[in-house]
């Protein structure tokens, strides 16, 4: 199995631009204290973290993915890992509905 295609896919500082044409601030948001979270996502999810800072570390894997306030971030759907939060989280977020994200040609 190829870990790889797992990928947690961290932008920094995405653009206002960016965040507005993916009209984040009508995404729910959702939030969580410090602590461990195993986390299992059956959908694509695309987040902007308003505040907080996560080290993600993939199921089986030792090495980890870090990303916080101001960052898009993209995680592959299938993936399941441990969210360390070591400041709390605030977050939109928004699940891909489509099996894929092609666009209407």
């Amino acid at each position: 199995m190829a870990a790889g295609a797992m990928r947690i896919v961290v932008e920094r500082n995405p653009s206002e631009s960016k965040l507005s044409e993916l009209n984040i601030k009508y995404w729910p948001k959702w939030g969580c204290p410090p602590g461990k979270y195993q986390l299992r996502f059956d959908a694509e999810e695309t987040c902007y973290l308003l505040r907080g800072k996560v080290r993600a570390y993939p199921k089986g894997s030792s090495d980890f993915v870090e990303f916080g306030a101001g960052d898009l971030v993209t995680i592959p759907k299938g993936l399941s890992c441990t969210w360390d939060v070591s400041i709390a989280v605030d977050k939109h977020y928004k699940f891909e509905s489509s099996p894929s994200s092609s666009s209407s040609s």
